[in-house]
């Protein structure tokens, strides 16, 4: 509920998702949205928020809150230029608190707007040509791409794909333009045909990622849709597995949500993409459950009416025959650091990026950076010289420099290694890998810290690794402040999940390759009780752990956790409906 009216209300009466924005963002009284347009200018890329660290200070001083917005990118793929890479951290140092935040869906978001300052900045991001629209709401929402393959020729033509599917699944209102960008409203404005969406949108979000194997870094089986690229072995694309039903967030006590793995349905062609697409998005739309939100997203719609039903619906709406599932195998799916040459004679650099934030000044750990000036002077050196360069943020938080010239890499070399941006050739494989969402002091719906305690958590960790001797053990961990798991904490080896101020749950089990869900190991629990359940568990890996075995694998190995079938997928499918 938003006020006194249901989301799905709100969407039915905005006028194709104009509400009454225009009058909340020139009400001088308040910085804060009317109730209604908070819902709303979520399919316009932002959220209000409030600071809740001074949340009770400012009640007790009979004040409102400290209201803010954060506004997302949409951004497929995760990349820019070096041009847009300057504009946009140009709005952050103008317009917004805490440097740049790269998401795990390859977006990049600001924080700390405020509701003066929303339409200047929303201006200046489109002068950079990008856009915000779509980037929340019932709609599809940025979509995810592999983004530090081997193969740089498959992965242009899989971004491509991606970006195509991006643009055709956006919504056909033309309120983003009027609002922000001065659009003059014509005739009929609120009553534009929108043949995807239909008058309400979707029920919920939709996720959609695109993986290219031997690498899982967007999770693809934590997509609502994901597309595994198949390549030939010349390397050249031949088309998709096609997965559904990915999803992430769950609700504590509440046994009806729960996180779940897609399913491989088929096969397709390059030529299918947008057609399978669109058909597994309006299937959403008009099967979805619009009575229970928490109930709403596509992995309910299958389990409620069965895989094989919604493959059939799929294939009609599309007019499309699944060809049965091409094999595949993945290897892990976190970023690999540091260089990587691309078959095309350039170079790609991964740097890692804690929690995605990119800041100069204090880190989440206490530490003096300076990162958003060396990524600065790099974008600068590419604009001049890069011929081509891009920066990809990666799912995982991280940042892929790609397609660096060989006469410009000592140079970018030097660039990282002054600004201290070589931060993966110390750190540890632990922290590497590590990921958490936002969570306090701005999320509404924190209930734990998460990338604020990342820093402190993880050295915890380290030290029993280094206790056992096993300190590069290469463990996927994440923290997620609730459990709508905007981290992807069920597919960490090791994850907390936050239930209160404090304390999580501890999850464990997942394997490293995003293909195996984690499970409930301790409910409710604080750091201290934490570290003592995971102290035996590593002493137990490192004495007993097999070759090139992972920790969730050992765990599941050694029976310590129970992982039920249907939490796993193969990497080749034998059983496609399984």
């Amino acid at each position: 509920m938003a006020g006194a009216h249901s989301v799905e209300d709100i969407k039915l009466a905005s006028g194709r998702l104009r509400g009454s924005l225009l009058q909340s963002l020139a009400d001088p009284v308040t910085g804060a949205l009317r109730e209604d347009d908070q819902t709303l200018i979520k399919y316009h890329g932002s959220y209000q928020q409030d600071d809740r660290d001074v949340r009770e200070e400012r009640r007790l001083a009979k004040l409102e809150p400290a209201y803010s917005f954060m506004i997302r990118t949409r951004t497929p793929g995760g990349t820019v230029s070096p041009q847009q890479w300057l504009k946009l951290d140009a709005i952050a140092t103008t317009y917004a608190e805490r440097g740049l935040r790269i998401t795990t869906r390859q977006a990049f978001q600001f924080h700390g707007v405020i509701k003066t300052e929303l339409k200047p900045t929303m201006q200046a991001i489109n002068a950079a040509l990008v856009d915000t629209l779509a980037a929340c709401g019932d709609v599809n929402r940025n979509v995810a791409v592999a983004a530090n393959p081997l193969q740089s020729q498959a992965h242009a033509a899989v971004h491509a794909q991606a970006a195509a599917l991006s643009e055709h699944l956006l919504p056909n209102t033309r309120a983003y333009y009027e609002i922000w960008l001065d659009e003059q409203r014509v005739a009929g404005s609120g009553e534009e045909e929108e043949p995807i969406y239909g008058q309400a949108y979707l029920p919920r979000k939709f996720k959609i990622g695109f993986a290219i194997p031997p690498y899982n870094d967007v999770d693809v089986f934590a997509q609502d849709l994901g597309y595994i690229a198949i390549l030939d072995d010349a390397g050249e694309l031949l088309g998709y597995n096609v997965t559904v039903g990915g999803g992430m967030g769950a609700t504590h006590g509440d046994p009806e949500t729960y996180p779940r793995l897609g399913n491989v349905i088929g096969f397709v062609t390059p030529d299918q993409v947008i057609a399978v697409g669109e058909a597994v998005v309006t299937a959403q739309r008009d099967h979805g459950n619009r009575a229970v939100r928490k109930r709403a997203r596509l992995k309910y719609t299958i389990d409620d009416h069965g895989l094989d039903w919604f493959r059939s619906e799929v294939e009609r709406r599309a007019g499309v025959a699944l060809a049965p599932a091409r094999p595949f195998g993945f290897l892990h799916n976190g970023d690999r650091f540091g260089w990587a040459d691309g078959e095309d004679g350039r170079a790609h650099l991964t740097l890692r990026i804690p929690a995605g934030r990119i800041v100069d000044g204090e880190s989440a750990d206490g530490a003096q950076v300076r990162h958003l000036s060396g990524l600065r002077e790099i974008a600068q050196l590419l604009e001049a010289e890069g011929d081509g360069a891009q920066f990809r943020m990666t799912p995982n938080q991280n940042l892929t420099i790609a397609g660096i010239a060989p006469a410009l890499r000592e140079r970018v070399d030097a660039l990282v290694a002054q600004y201290g941006l070589d931060g993966y050739r110390q750190a540890s494989a632990l922290r590497r890998n590590a990921l958490a969402c936002v969570a306090l002091p701005t999320c509404g719906l924190a209930m734990a810290e998460a990338e604020r305690y990342l820093p402190a958590f993880v050295g915890q960790v380290e030290a029993l690794l280094d206790r056992h001797g096993i300190a590069d053990a290469p463990i996927h961990l994440r923290i997620s402040g609730c459990p709508n798991g905007c981290s992807r904490p069920y597919l960490g080896e090791i994850a907390l999940v936050g239930k209160a101020p404090g304390r999580y749950n501890l999850m464990l089990g997942a394997d490293h390759r995003g293909q195996r869900l984690n499970t409930l190991y301790r409910e409710n629990i604080a750091e201290a009780e934490i570290l003592a359940a995971l102290d035996p568990l590593l002493a137990g890996y490192a004495a007993q752990r097999q070759p090139e075995e992972g920790f969730g694998d050992y765990l599941v190995r050694s029976a310590t956790v129970a992982i039920a079938a249907h939490n796993a997928r193969p990497s080749i499918p034998i059983e496609v409906h399984s």
